[in-house]
């Protein structure tokens, strides 16, 4: 047998006593304050976890400046925390009207912090580096591979530069598309209608649902254009590729349409992106045909209608119809949707698609007797399943605890504190009108959900647990339990 003994003098050496070996093992001396604490020792996640955090609470004072409202009056802190992190963990909820409350200084902050939450803040980082003709070590590479969740580490600096290039691509070509359509707009003229379409194609890229449109139609957002084809197509295609995620990208833009020579993680992630767009969209028309939201729209405005809300619930928060006026079915796919997300390495938050295609194949696994996950010829790491079970498990938890927490405290409803929370915590910033009127203790709570939608839980998991293996000798003894 060993013992093994810990905190011991240095002077005291290994004892043998017959069979048994007796070790004195003794603890590092504890580093200087400034040296445990230096960031050069932080681990990837807790980077995350504090840059994001730093950016969050730089952008809040920003906002705070008198500079930042029209009015030019300080904006309440906590208002501005809010808002702050709304913009960075790009969801969209709102206490304060975007276009009448903020000038063109604090609708311009919002953008820079969309852009960095969108794209990633260590992205960002690595790209002024790599424009900057610094050297990116080791280090930065590791961070950067746990910051979008890539694969392996190899080819992080030539992903990083094909991430920017697409982002100028998608978010050029979407600012140049709606601009044709928001320029002749009586009264915009070309600047104001120029800056409305960058503003709007960066929001609909990075998913985050903030609009200039607030009092443009009577449901707000983007109501306005419920007809318009193109301002709804660019904006669908806009959030639906922001969403993909970017090693789709990659793979499409290597393998094109092949489908037999994508990789697995591609073809899970199109397939069921095309499911949950089209299927809860026929649910929704089926749900509100004669509804009070649509009841009032054409053939072709209701299909819009439809598309767009079953597109935009799932990550972004634009809505072009009047939410409160969705039957209560209509609500509940959209909580659904919402809670799902977008994809992983994508601009899009919630649980990921990933996430409940693994969960799904888990299932046809039991119900099929079969002992490994399979889809498309190939088998799913095991691993994928812990990390999907745990994902499902956070977001449900925080999902109903939010929830229960603003029923609590506000008194609202359940079904509006649970779309409430589903926003928050998936980072989409659709809300049935009620984000405004909550108290301070319900702002917390979804401060706190759109910071954990945007940082990840594995990564909230890593930066405060230690990874730990089973510290015994062999492994404990097998006892089976009854499931089910």
């Amino acid at each position: 047998m060993i013992w093994v003994y810990r905190n011991v003098d240095k002077d005291v050496r290994p004892l043998h006593d017959n069979e048994d070996i007796i070790i004195m093992v003794q603890n590092e001396p504890k580093q200087p304050l400034k040296q445990r604490f230096s960031l050069s020792r932080l681990t990837p996640a807790r980077i995350l976890l504090l840059g994001y955090a730093a950016i969050i609470l730089i952008g809040a004072l920003l906002l705070c400046l008198p500079v930042s409202s029209r009015a030019r009056e300080w904006t309440p802190f906590l208002s501005a925390l809010f808002t702050a992190t709304s913009a960075t963990c790009v969801t969209g909820l709102i206490v304060v009207p975007t276009v009448t409350h903020w000038s063109l200084f604090g609708q311009l902050i919002l953008l820079v912090l969309i852009q960095i939450g969108g794209m990633g803040f260590l992205t960002m980082g690595i790209m002024i580096t790599i424009l900057t003709r610094r050297r990116i070590g080791l280090r930065q590479r590791y961070s950067m591979q746990e910051s979008i969740s890539a694969p392996n580490l190899g080819g992080i600096v030539r992903l990083t530069r094909f991430i920017f290039r697409g982002v100028l691509l998608f978010e050029g070509a979407g600012a140049l598309l709606l601009a044709l359509r928001f320029i002749p707009i009586e009264g915009m003229g070309f600047f104001r209608g120029l800056y409305y379409a960058i503003f709007h194609s960066v929001s609909a890229f990075c998913n985050a649902g903030f609009d200039l449109f607030g009092s443009s139609g009577p449901a707000g957002s983007v109501s306005g254009f419920v007809g318009d084809p193109l301002v709804n197509i660019v904006l669908m295609l806009l959030i639906v590729i922001g969403g993909l995620g970017f090693f789709v990208w990659e793979d499409l833009s290597r393998c094109r349409l092949h489908f037999a020579r994508w990789k697995l993680h591609t073809k899970l992630v199109v397939v069921a992106s095309l499911m949950l767009i089209f299927v809860p969209a026929a649910l929704m028309l089926y749900f509100d045909w004669n509804a009070p939201g649509m009841a009032q729209l054409s053939l072709h405005e209701r299909v819009f209608a439809a598309l767009f809300q079953s597109v935009s619930a799932r990550t972004a928060g634009f809505n072009s119809i009047d939410l409160n006026n969705m039957s209560h079915a209509s609500q509940l796919t959209m909580i659904l949707l919402m809670l799902i997300g977008g994809s992983s390495g994508s601009t899009a938050g919630g649980m990921k698609t990933t996430t409940l295609v693994v969960l799904l194949l888990c299932v046809r696994a039991s119900l099929t007797r079969e002992s490994e996950l399979r889809a498309f010829g190939r088998r799913i790491d095991m691993e994928a399943l812990r990390s999907a079970v745990t994902v499902f498990v956070c977001y449900l938890t925080l999902f109903l605890g939010g929830g229960f927490l603003l029923v609590a405290f506000d008194g609202i409803s359940m079904l509006d504190a649970l779309f409430e929370t589903a926003s928050a915590t998936a980072t989409v910033g659709l809300s049935l009108g009620v984000t405004g009127s909550l108290s301070v203790a319900s702002r917390i709570v979804l401060i706190f959900l759109m910071f954990f939608g945007r940082v990840g839980c594995m990564t909230m998991i890593y930066a405060y647990a230690e990874s730990r293996t089973n510290a015994g000798l062999g492994r404990q003894p097998l006892e089976k339990i009854a499931v089910g």
